[in-house]
């Protein structure tokens, strides 16, 4: 058997990804919109009880169609874990789409991006079975700040947290292992925190599972394979285990932006 996710089979979400924003409310000069919209990852038939909120997608999702699929991915997977979530979750991102360079300040407050992404939430959100909201980064903390402003949102009471983003050591470090390792462990703090914080909002785990804080770097089992049941059908092994198989290439910004270079994985084939 090859578990798959089915994808935006009932509503709202077949509605949702009908209807996405395009140009006009994500500008080119700020989002890759010729890669196309990015919308989730994770059980949206209402079993859900951890919504992650993550920032953007990067080339293994753009190529998947499925969000947190790369390494920071494996991370999320591993920190679900340790709240005893194994299938019980579902993502979504603060932007459809691939940021290019930065997010200016009015497009991110835009309130048309804003009003679809509260659509996202109030689907998943009302009626349903969330205990806990986890932000991934500041991006994703501002998008929970703005929905809660919203008229559904000033109406639901939801344990949150928001944590540093799995892979901000490796941006903030520059290829520097003495800073890539000080980096690490102060966002490894960070989410022990976070993990006393609202381990016990978790009162529908899918494992009963006691609370394993992170250490100073990561070990074995604090990164996670993602489920193939997140995954399209049909989707290869190489890419759902593997990771760096897609990349960005070319000699200056705009040819990156307009390549993507896939590779098989060293061993899949002879």
């Amino acid at each position: 058997m090859h578990p798959f996710d089915p994808g935006y089979t009932a509503e709202p979400f077949l509605t949702l990804c009908a209807e996405y924003p395009e140009e006009t409310v994500y500008p080119p000069g700020q989002f890759r919109v010729e890669w196309g919209p990015i919308f989730h990852r994770g059980r949206l038939d209402g079993s859900a009880r951890v919504l992650v909120i993550g920032q953007d997608p990067a080339q293994h999702e753009t190529v998947i169609r499925r969000i947190l699929v790369g390494e920071a991915g494996r991370r999320v997977q591993g920190l679900l874990a340790k709240l005893g979530i194994t299938k019980s979750y579902v993502c979504v991102n603060t932007y459809l789409y691939s940021v290019f360079g930065s997010v200016k300040a009015a497009t991110s407050r835009n309130p048309a991006l804003v009003d679809y992404r509260n659509r996202w939430l109030k689907a998943l959100l009302i009626g349903q079975n969330i205990e806990l909201v986890i932000a991934l980064g500041q991006a994703a903390q501002t998008a929970w700040t703005l929905w809660q402003a919203s008229a559904d949102g000033q109406g639901l009471q939801v344990p949150f947290v928001a944590i540093t983003h799995p892979t901000q050591p490796e941006s903030s470090s520059n290829n520097d292992k003495a800073k890539l390792a000080a980096a690490t462990k102060k966002m490894l703090q960070n989410w022990n925190a976070a993990l006393q914080a609202v381990h016990q909002n978790v009162t529908h785990p899918d494992v009963a599972t006691a609370l394993a804080l992170y250490g100073d770097t990561w070990a074995a089992n604090d990164r996670l394979r993602i489920p193939d049941q997140d995954f399209p059908a049909g989707l290869p092994l190489w890419m759902r285990e593997n990771d760096g198989w897609a990349r960005r290439a070319g000699a200056d910004a705009l040819a990156k932006r307009r390549n993507i270079t896939i590779t098989v994985s060293t061993g899949v084939v002879s």
